[in-house]
């Protein structure tokens, strides 16, 4: 007689041959492949260009937009794309139309030589800002897509096969253009700039796997509350109404660059140069995010845009999720959605810049960093999939923070000890093991936290808050390590754990996302 542990454990299994499950590896793919080309592989572009350190860091700010995408989401939940959306569904179309708009970002990025100037560099930050915000664009609708597709007792498993595919994507666009770039000639003595662009060009073909898996999935059957028909008129003015809102960000953003003269100034106040200029920069996010508010009123208050659309694009998503949760369980919720990558997301900003002032050679980061740790990301996603459905989230999501913030001390000592392959390969193991588990934990735990009538809205919410202030912090992770070394800021990055760990225990006994049973026909 079969063991009943044993028959659920080959029940758990099996799940991962669902085909909604193995569509979200191809997906994943798709989502995973732009992200590096923004950060780590950029990177190091940008320093074989002889671009600063603190200036590449700073690339890191072109990805924000992953930070802001609850901003639009709305109009991915309410928009239909013409003619498109006849053809392929809602979700298809706006995924289809994103996955464009990464290849032609990635290659615009291929067009410009950052060793050109300031000019140059100034074009690749556009291009830049362009994948971010088209590469978040695509992570949305995938959002969306994933949890509309399928039922709870799938969310874990989709989260496992999603984050495979994605560190493959990161292999690809990571290790693949390292090893390209180098192959076509390029290196830190005799840097090529021909070498970078024909390696982003292999990238933005590559994203042909997205698109056809995009043609060929099929579309959700589950209806959300995005699906009723705006009028041409409602369409427009919430566009409109979006475009105002980046618009008056941007300017508020750039109004306010003068506090950056008052960098000095902090410092002197605070005897710390680093903590000065992430205090402005929080400083002037949080002016460019009130002229943002500010703007939207106003059209509001003019009835520029109907009051009714707003509210039902963007206050009812927030709304629900309070009345679903109450206050206190709510905000407790949101604290933790944003500390809980905190650690994470800061020390990865500046981790291959690290690498390499450590000497490892770009070969030596792709073989082990990348490609090894792909692996083990793997291996800790599937890990985290299949305990989470066995043990449930909330107990997988503690020992991922509690491991999250323990492997970043192991860089501190790889970074006072000898530059060794076999040290590498020790902290890497540890390192991504953790975080494949951590991640797909906290993926099905964002999902559980959703409700199916404002799935890529409420998703995005979570999911920016998840790395608005770590992006931040990160762009400033260069003056850090500058003003207090490599050991102090692996040790910082750590403490930065402390409160995702905390949030988790005062969560645990309010929130109940038990084990849940896997359905064979879901």
């Amino acid at each position: 007689m079969t063991d009943p542990i044993e028959l659920n454990w080959r029940t758990t299994l099996r799940a991962f041959t669902h085909p909604r499950v193995v569509t979200m590896l191809f997906l994943g793919f798709s989502a995973g492949l732009p992200i590096l080309l923004i950060f780590s592989s950029l990177s190091l572009w940008l320093r074989e260009a002889e671009v600063s350190r603190s200036a590449v860091t700073f690339f890191s700010w072109a990805a924000l937009g992953y930070s802001f995408k609850f901003i639009w989401a709305p109009l991915i939940d309410r928009l239909p794309i013409p003619i498109l959306n006849t053809l392929l569904g809602r979700r298809r179309s706006w995924l289809l139309v994103a996955q464009l708009s990464v290849i032609a970002a990635i290659l615009w990025m291929s067009s410009i030589d950052p060793a050109n100037g300031q000019a140059s560099l100034n074009l690749m930050a556009l291009a830049a800002v362009m994948l971010g915000f088209s590469s978040a664009t695509q992570d949305i609708v995938i959002d969306a897509y994933r949890i509309e597709s399928a039922d709870k007792s799938l969310q874990a498993m989709m989260s496992s096969t999603y984050i495979a595919g994605y560190r493959i994507g990161m292999l690809l666009a990571g290790a693949g253009a390292l090893f390209l770039a180098d192959a076509f000639g390029t290196t830190m003595q005799a840097y090529d700039y021909q070498a970078w662009q024909w390696a982003y060009r292999i990238m933005a073909m590559s994203m042909g796997i997205g698109i056809l898996t995009t043609l060929i999935i099929p579309e959700p059957e589950r209806k959300h509350a995005g699906e009723s028909t705006l009028s041409r008129t409602a369409s427009l003015s919430l566009v409109g109404l979006f475009i105002c809102i980046i618009l008056a960000f941007i300017g508020g953003y750039l109004l306010t660059r003068g506090m950056s003269d008052y960098v000095q100034n902090l410092a002197d106040l605070l005897h710390n140069k680093a903590l000065a200029s992430v205090l402005i920069a929080i400083s002037r996010l949080a002016l460019a995010l009130l002229a943002a508010f500010l703007a939207a009123s106003f059209l509001v208050k003019i009835n520029w845009v109907d009051k009714e659309l707003v509210t039902s694009s963007y206050i009812a998503p927030l709304k629900d999720f309070f009345q679903r949760y109450g206050v206190r369980l709510a905000w407790l919720l949101l604290a933790l959605i944003s500390v809980y990558r905190m650690s994470d997301i800061v020390l990865g900003v500046i981790s291959n810049v690290f690498y390499q002032d450590m000497g490892y050679s770009k070969t030596e980061i792709a073989k082990i960093v990348k490609s090894f740790g792909l692996l083990m990301t793997i291996a800790g996603g599937f890990l985290g999939g299949i305990l989470s459905v066995r043990f449930g989230v909330m107990r997988i999501l503690m020992v991922g923070a509690i491991l999250g913030a323990a492997t970043n001390l192991l860089f501190m000592l790889l970074a006072q000890g000898e530059p060794t392959r076999w040290a590498l390969i020790g902290v890497i193991s540890a390192d991504n093991l953790s975080a494949g588990l951590a991640s797909a934990a906290f993926i099905a735990f964002l999902s559980s936290l959703t409700n199916i009538k404002f799935t890529a809205t409420q998703y995005a919410i979570f999911s920016s808050l998840m790395t608005l202030f770590p992006k931040v912090l990160g762009g400033y992770s260069g003056s850090i390590v500058d003003n207090i070394g490599y050991g102090n800021f692996f040790m910082t990055t750590a403490l930065l754990g402390l409160p995702a760990i905390i949030l988790i225990m005062l969560a645990r006994s309010r929130l109940d996302l038990a084990p849940v049973e896997f359905k064979s026909n879901s």
